[in-house]
């Protein structure tokens, strides 16, 4: 029987199942998705998230594709006012290319992701899980692991209010975006004096950036969803350079303020852990490399349950280390998005307010 079956295989899901495989277990990863994507949604990991890779043997591909020294290009109302170095503490790097180190480790220990299987339905008992799949399929496990997201299948199963508070309306449009002829030099950052804007950052290892922007709006006032040719419309509002023409939108997403947090993280045998306990908003890039250390932190328990250490205290002591932490980072990013949304009406500053407590 499966040892632990892990639901997702983003960055909290891999880093979980590789943790394990490499103390031993027998480990299954399942993913609704179809195929990997390369999308750059998260884009950097933080010292800690670092060791915890390093210890798996998946940081070497990741520190020689990404990039530790980034500065900030800043612009106000078009003109170009300063560049901000950013310290070199750590790597900004796309988040398919930290999955695809992690799939790449997972698949030297033995585990392949099982793409197309969707979690339909949890039971357990006191010897174990069984975990429906959409397609009739079950799979028996002695622990499950719900790394599947902010939409969690797996939370929603085993009935865990996600409390908080959210808004309707996205905050932000995102996407990759190629922009011949713009310096990948700088991560390009415009602002205006109504605190709106656009950014480009230039994604290591590939010809794209990533670009966040504030929504467009019809003439009704309604928001209109991300798309490419609103982007060129927002670069050229805001950019002011009309001989950069954006092209091949691989990513059209949008984000919406979300500060929600599970009220539990462990239901018997079934865990949470990265954003299917916790969304938040995305100021000083802490969501991934959470989830990074939920994972670290529950693979040390479930290694430990798995080999007989500390009964049903052991299990517990994953919840009463997490979901504190789960609520200092919901408290923390949320000023840091409010000294973020307030600095960028000023000129010259801009993302990097958010870096800091």
């Amino acid at each position: 029987m499966t040892d632990v079956l892990v639901v997702g295989s983003g960055p909290t899901g891999l880093t979980l199942a590789c943790e394990l495989a490499l103390r031993g277990a027998a480990v299954r990863v399942i993913e609704g998705r179809g195929a990997p994507h390369r999308e750059s949604r998260g884009k950097g990991l933080w010292p800690s998230s670092m060791d915890v890779l390093r210890g798996l043997g998946a940081a070497e591909p990741l520190t020689t594709i990404g990039s530790s020294e980034v500065v900030l290009r800043k612009y106000f109302d078009g003109a170009h006012v300063n560049d901000t170095p950013m310290p070199g503490s750590g790597l900004l790097i796309g988040q398919w290319q930290i999955e695809e180190a992690l799939r790449d480790r997972l698949a030297d220990l033995g585990v392949r992701v099982e793409y197309g299987s969707r979690l339909a339905g949890i039971t357990q008992d006191a010897a174990g899980v069984r975990a429906e799949l959409a397609d009739g399929a079950t799979i028996g496990a002695g622990y499950l692991a719900g790394c599947d997201g902010g939409r969690s299948t797996t939370r929603k199963l085993l009935g865990i209010p996600f409390e908080g508070r959210g808004e309707e309306e996205p905050a932000m449009v995102i996407g990759d975006v190629r922009a011949p002829g713009l310096s990948r030099d700088f991560w390009h950052q415009w602002f205006t004096s109504e605190g709106d804007g656009i950014l480009l950052c230039p994604m290591p290892g590939t010809d794209t950036f990533q670009l966040q922007a504030a929504p467009e709006k019809h003439e009704r006032g309604g928001l209109l969803p991300a798309s490419l040719e609103g982007f060129q419309r927002l670069f050229d509002r805001h950019a002011r350079m009309p001989g950069i023409r954006l092209a091949d939108a691989t990513w059209l997403s949008a984000w919406r303020v979300n500060v929600r947090m599970a009220t539990r993280m462990r239901v018997g045998r079934a865990f949470l852990a990265g954003d299917a306990a916790h969304v938040h908003p995305i100021a000083g890039g802490l969501g991934m490399n959470t989830g990074i250390q939920d994972a670290a932190a529950l693979g040390r328990t479930l290694a430990g349950a798995l080999a007989g250490q500390g009964g049903e205290g052991a299990l517990d002591a994953y919840e009463a280390e997490r979901l504190p932490a789960a609520a200092d980072l919901l408290a923390d990013t949320t000023a840091r998005h409010r000294r973020v949304l307030a600095a960028v009406r000023e000129p010259g500053r801009g993302t990097e307010v958010g870096m800091n407590r």
